[in-house]
């Protein structure tokens, strides 16, 4: 049948149009899960590079070993019942990782780290430790609140969730 002529025919969403919606949501969904994700910044241990209450987004794509390079900002399942926690990779397996008067120095070198307020943290000395296979040393960039691997020790690899791709202020 077909419709009077100078009348419009309304056009019903059909199975294509249908399959084309469950199609995008499943695709928003799967990258969600498994490829990036965002998330607010929940402390201020990593000041001044990501402020608390400020947003990233996190890559979950690859393998820990590939994430958790010296100088990344991962996301691990943190020792305090698992709630997710951001810090700065500053040594791996193997590594002998120290603090000297607030200055990181891994494998007997000082370790540049602009990012750091080095004022705030004069007097600081921690270790030296060597980090176990398989693990990564993490610290905040705003050491002296921040609960880090001087606290809990070196990080299993497989703890790690995540990398931070990309911080937004609050």
């Amino acid at each position: 049948m077909t419709a009077p002529a100078g009348t419009a025919r309304r056009a019903r969403p059909g199975r294509a149009g249908t399959a084309a919606g469950l199609l995008v949501v499943a695709a928003v969904v799967a990258l969600r899960l498994w490829v990036v994700e965002p998330l607010v910044v929940g402390s201020d241990s990593m000041e001044p590079t990501l402020p608390e209450g400020g947003l990233v987004l996190l890559l979950k794509s690859g393998s820990p070993q590939e994430r958790a390079v010296p100088g990344a900002l991962v996301v691990l399942a943190g020792p305090d019942g698992g709630h997710s926690t951001v810090k700065r990779v500053v040594a791996s397996g193997g590594q002998t990782v120290a603090i000297q008067d607030s200055v990181l120095v891994v494998d007997g070198a000082p370790v540049p780290e602009p990012f750091v307020d080095h004022d705030r943290i004069d007097g600081t000395w921690f270790g030296p430790v060597t980090v176990p296979p398989e693990h990564v040393f993490v610290l905040g960039d705003n050491r002296s609140p921040s609960v880090d691997s001087r606290d809990y020790g070196s990080v299993p690899l497989s703890v790690v969730e995540a990398t931070v791709l990309l911080p937004r202020g609050p």
